[in-house]
């Protein structure tokens, strides 16, 4: 299942700012107007480095299906942004 909504939160030692959702499924639309011209610039890429193309594209593929359920943290200086991705 690929990725379809993220929770971005940001917080300070002063304020901190509500839960701000990032629906994730509205970028598949120019993803596939793109993916012509992606697919042109993998292929000879994947060539050049000896690797199948299409098992690139598989392995491309299987990492964003494994996004759903990430959480990543990072604080410094006391500011803190958590990213959630549903």
């Amino acid at each position: 299942m690929t990725p379809s909504l993220a929770v971005i939160r940001i917080r300070n030692e002063h304020w901190w700012c509500p839960p701000i959702p990032v629906p994730l499924f509205l970028l598949w639309i120019p993803a596939i107007l793109l993916a012509p011209l992606v697919l042109l610039v993998l292929w000879p890429v994947s060539f050049a480095n000896g690797l199948p193309f299409w098992r690139s594209m598989a392995t491309f593929w299987r990492i964003l299906c494994a996004l759903p359920g990430t959480h990543v943290r990072v604080e410094a200086q006391g500011n803190l942004v958590t990213v959630r991705i549903l």
